[in-house]
């Protein structure tokens, strides 16, 4: 079976480097053009197109997949299958329909749930118990294709944006070399996706990391994981920013009321506090009011500094209760 491979970012690695490993002949691989990063704008590699190298593969960047020149270039190769793992363009109905095979996506969702850009994420966001790897027989639609193999795993309660991502690249990995051999067999039966059950979600951006400390702590705790390492959820002290790293809600033995300082000041009552209001500080953690209980800050970074343990952070500010984030 010949196979273009078209990927883009680290997501996409270990699936090139399954089908090497599995033996199949990949004729030529198909990744974003060359960007320029940094402030000296030095010209960097896509991490398909280190991979790509690295075993001496051709290597195909086209500007855009379906120009017409880009179409009869991946002509020549008279591949049996396109294999496609975040590759970041769309693909038209020609290319499509190129190969023997079809064209297949490893998508990092369980489809149809999480169309779209950063489904990875969106499972921490979401609190999801599941998630897991599709690969779907591709069609002109934003991941709307027939489902042909499926694996789940659990998202665990430490999971990260990061961590999760690693998996399911693994996952993914794993799951097509498995499903190759019965797509040549012809023994997948595939299985429309239910719009009913579709779930869109967006590139993540920026401001998305922008802690509304008027959500739940729980909310805001899986914010904190899902936006580790990118874009990072953060905060303002002190006028300046504050990346959060880590952090976990408070136990229920521990509530606000509780805290010297929370609601009580020097035997005095006073309001509630706020959200976003420091409630209690202890040697290496910062317990914050959220909308909604409170959120214990383990890591963090501030700007202009290096990432580190609050009980590091403790030793060059003194952050005192009743103290605003924002």
């Amino acid at each position: 079976m010949k196979i273009i491979f078209m990927g883009t970012p680290d997501f996409a690695v270990g699936a090139l480097e399954a089908l090497l490993e599995a033996g199949y002949e990949v004729s030529a691989v198909v990744t974003q053009p060359d960007k320029q990063k940094g402030r000296d704008r030095k010209v960097q590699f896509s991490p398909v197109k280190e991979c790509a190298l690295s075993h001496g593969l051709t290597v195909l960047q086209p500007v855009k997949i379906k120009a017409p020149e880009a179409v009869e270039e991946l002509k020549k190769y008279e591949a049996d299958i396109f294999v496609v793992a975040a590759f970041g363009q769309i693909l038209s109905r020609e290319i499509l329909e190129m190969p023997k095979y079809g064209c297949i996506n490893i998508h990092a969702s369980l489809l149809p749930r999480y169309r779209g850009a950063a489904p990875i994420q969106y499972a921490i966001l979401n609190g999801d118990e599941m998630t897991g790897v599709t690969i779907m027989q591709m069609d002109e639609g934003l991941d709307t294709g027939d489902i042909l193999t499926m694996k789940a795993i659990p998202v665990e309660k430490d999971d990260t944006g990061g961590s999760l991502f690693d998996k399911l690249s693994r996952l993914g990995a794993e799951l097509l070399v498995k499903t190759l051999p019965r797509i040549e067999a012809g023994d997948i039966i595939p299985v429309k996706q239910q719009e009913e059950d579709a779930v869109h979600v967006r590139m993540l951006n920026k401001d998305m990391g922008k802690i509304d400390w008027e959500k739940d702590a729980g909310v805001l705790e899986r914010l904190v994981r899902g936006m580790n390492p990118w874009p990072s959820a953060y905060c303002t002290f002190r006028k300046k920013s504050l990346k959060i790293w880590q952090s976990e809600v408070s136990g229920e033995e521990q509530k606000a009321e509780s805290f010297h300082g929370g609601l009580f000041r020097h035997g005095a009552e006073k309001n509630a506090p706020r959200p976003g209001e420091v409630v209690f500080v202890t040697k290496d953690s910062i317990y914050v009011q959220t909308g909604k209980g409170v959120l214990v800050l383990k890591e963090v970074q501030l700007e202009g500094k290096k990432r580190m343990p609050v009980r590091d952070f403790l030793l060059g500010y003194q952050v005192k209760e009743g103290e605003m984030l924002e």
